[in-house]
């Protein structure tokens, strides 16, 4: 398996003359992650990079000559980009990083940042298809045991990554309102269900998966080159109205309960820019099977894993209008995944699916062991039994008109600058 390696883009005493960038907790100069973006004043999207507070044009860059692929970055869409192989987007990070580092391209450079403050924020890439995954285990363990205490997982868990088609038009970068939904949901003891809002409306921290280079229909990816069709990561809400997932799951899963609306954060933060905190996948417990031959990669095991740390924030109208701040919900970390990113790839495009540039895929709700780590409402209020007290008195079961839920993902290891993701958010409105 071929992974993308530590350079000089990753050193930790690199700084940029875009004084904003050093010690920026999301955006220093080791990160660069890309983006779409619309200037202040202008209706063209067009694709950037963030550096501190500030946003690069990239069209405008490669179009003064300042950056290798040009034909990757004129259009406002980066699918093109993901598409390019990973040597080329590892060329194109180190033109970048050389030219928001050395003092000598800052003339040529200054007049092509934009503050971030004053654009708006696009979706990345033009998204064709949307796979859910739900490798989050302790997550899968937790929803199991509220319908089958004796037996959470199903027998199949441990052996396939568990996933479903999602709905690629309701898919929205972060800060789009998220209205309740309406839909079917039955009481246990009624004899009929009733159409209305969403009861228990929740969110699932999960990350997002940007495919690059994609695969001819009827050709698998094999595990050792899956890590390679990776372009980046981003962070991902699948909100979820659990009241009519209950209803609707069963013969074929998911519908109305996960398609009215999927929030992720707008930046890509590239395959390339988290190479220095890939880390081993934690070991199966004992007694767990061991993955298929088509799902085992030594080197995947080794470094196939992300050291991000993510949490969940809750503010509600309430805190908004007395001025209080968010309450952090939950801890957690990408490592208690049971598949690793590669492994998702593989097995999705195992029976010759064609992935492709921009397909987006998510991990499924990520959750640690304990409570503190929970990435849901239902695991938090053990199925909306026991309500989650907040600091101003006020307590949840489950999402209420007015909250606003902040997710934030960080990439830590001893010795590199820490890398964030930037926001993932979006405010609960009542159902039309």
């Amino acid at each position: 398996m071929v992974l993308p390696s530590i350079d000089e883009t990753h050193d930790p005493n690199r700084t940029s003359w875009v004084s904003s960038a050093n010690g920026h907790p999301a955006f220093p100069v080791q990160n660069l992650p890309f983006g779409v973006f619309s200037p202040a004043g202008a209706s063209d999207p067009r694709a950037g990079a963030a550096i501190g507070d500030q946003i690069l044009d990239l069209r405008a860059a490669a179009a003064a000559g300042l950056l290798p692929e040009p034909a990757a970055l004129r259009g406002a869409e980066l699918n093109t980009l993901f598409a390019l192989p990973s040597g080329d987007r590892r060329s194109l990070r180190q033109r970048l990083s050389a030219l928001l580092s050395d003092i000598a391209y800052r003339s040529a450079v200054e007049s092509l940042l934009y503050p971030a403050a004053a654009c708006e924020m696009q979706l990345p890439a033009r998204i064709g298809d949307y796979t859910d995954f739900y490798a989050g285990i302790n997550h899968a363990v937790n929803v199991g045991r509220l319908f089958r205490p004796d037996n959470p997982l199903l027998p199949n868990y441990k052996y396939v990554p568990i996933g479903y088609h999602g709905r690629t038009s309701s898919v929205r970068v972060s800060g789009t309102p998220v209205i309740r939904p309406n839909g079917q949901r039955k009481a246990p003891d009624a004899d009929a269900p009733v159409f209305g809002p969403s009861r228990r409306l929740d969110y699932e921290l999960e990350l997002g998966i940007w495919i690059g280079a994609g695969n001819p229909m009827g050709s698998p990816i094999p595990i050792g080159e899956a890590a390679g069709h990776i372009a980046g990561y981003c962070l991902l809400n699948d909100w979820s109205a659990r009241d009519f997932q209950a209803w609707e799951y069963q013969p074929l899963g998911p519908f109305l309960a996960k398609n009215f609306i999927t929030t992720i954060s707008p930046w890509v933060i590239t395959a390339e820019a988290l190479a220095p905190f890939r880390i081993g996948q934690p070991p199966r417990p004992e007694g767990d099977p061991a993955p298929l031959p088509y799902l085992w990669d030594e080197a995947d095991q080794r470094q196939g894993a992300l050291a991000i740390e993510l949490s969940v924030s809750l503010r509600t109208a309430q805190m908004r209008q007395n001025d209080d701040p968010a309450f952090v919900l939950s801890h957690g970390e990408a490592k208690h995944l049971y598949w690793t990113f590669a492994q998702l790839v593989a097995h999705h495009a195992s029976n010759g699916c064609n992935l492709n540039p921009g397909d987006l895929l998510g991990t499924g709700t990520i959750s640690g062991p304990g409570e503190q780590g929970f990435g849901s409402l239902l695991e938090q209020s053990h199925g909306g039994t026991t309500p989650v007290r907040l600091p101003n008195g006020e307590s949840r079961n489950f999402l209420e008109d007015g909250d606003e839920i902040a997710f934030a993902a960080t990439a830590r290891a001893e010795g590199f600058v820490p890398i964030g993701f930037g926001p993932c958010a979006g405010q609960i409105e009542a159902a039309r």
